[in-house]
């Protein structure tokens, strides 16, 4: 689909469903974080998470021996999970006890801190545009975060 004569970018279509399972998300979790402890129910999530994963790799046949991977990819995907969990940990105690219109949005803050952080250990560059773009998502946290 053409886009003022540009293709959309490859990389367009799975960063929109990747949006529209995140808000699926908030909506899924809030429901069923009534009655259960927050922490226990991401347990139950990443134990679902893992076990679609894992038959989605087995199944599509992208299974490679994980001794293979140098330790650097290692270190970075253990730390990659370790931040996922906490995250993972602190979304779901937020939107036990926040309402998820309020709390997703700034959950996604991390559009700021991800464009702070590539800038400074990525090296990227991100131009004028996407700097405007990244102040408007702060701005729009702030703004859902002030109690008026």
């Amino acid at each position: 689909m053409p886009m003022t004569g540009a293709a959309l970018p490859p990389w367009l279509l799975w960063a929109l469903l990747s949006a529209l399972f995140a808000s699926l998300t908030a909506i899924f979790a809030k429901l069923g974080l009534r009655g259960v402890d927050s922490d226990f129910a991401t347990l139950i999530r990443t134990g679902v998470i893992l076990l679609v994963l894992a038959g989605f790799v087995a199944w599509a046949g992208k299974w490679s021996d994980p001794r293979a991977l140098p330790g650097k990819t290692w270190l970075f995907l253990v730390l990659s999970a370790l931040a996922t969990g906490a995250s993972w940990v602190c979304y779901f105690r937020a939107l036990q006890i926040g309402d998820a219109a309020k709390v997703a949005p700034v959950d996604k803050l991390s559009v700021v801190l991800v464009a702070v952080f590539a800038v400074a250990f990525l090296g990227e560059r991100p131009a004028l545009k996407d700097w405007c773009g990244i102040v408007l998502v702060a701005a729009g946290v702030v703004l859902l975060s002030l109690r008026l």
